[in-house]
């Protein structure tokens, strides 16, 4: 089994895969968003392909931790997720990731990659959906 980590945005749905032991986190893909039923259906097919049975999702809380309009998007985005994949068959968990600042630092490891701009837009949300994997891997050893 693996997780799968999620940057869920407005525009694309950054997707992320854990190794098999858990140690680190890998970029999968950027999703472009084209209707709800079909995203939740994409993010599915990757939960099958990679038989994980947890989901991270990135929460976009506000500076101060409270939630921000795009919190309740991406809360019922997930909820949905998890409609379909039961109704599926699939039995997951899902758990939420405190995603503040995620996008600035994956914006600065591609900068310092020394990535150029246009290539750098295409895969922001993959690499910040690493990063929300990556933090709660990171998280689960120290607990």
């Amino acid at each position: 089994m693996r997780w799968i980590g999620l940057d869920i945005g407005d525009k694309t749905i950054g997707v992320a895969v854990s190794d098999p032991l858990f140690i680190s986190a890998q970029g999968v893909t950027t999703i472009e968003r084209v209707g709800i039923k079909k995203d939740t259906t994409k993010v599915m097919e990757y939960i099958k392909e990679f038989e994980a049975d947890t989901v991270v999702c990135g929460l976009p809380l506000m500076l101060d931790g409270s939630d921000s309009p795009q919190t309740e998007k991406v809360r019922d985005f997930v909820e949905r997720l998890k409609n379909k994949t039961q109704s599926n068959g699939l039995k997951l968990n899902y758990v939420f990731q405190d995603e503040r600042f995620t996008t600035k630092i994956a914006q600065n490891v591609l900068i310092e990659a020394n990535m150029r701009r246009e290539k750098r837009k295409t895969i922001i949300d993959r690499q910040a959906a690493v990063i929300i994997l990556q933090s709660y891997m990171d998280a689960q050893r120290r607990n």
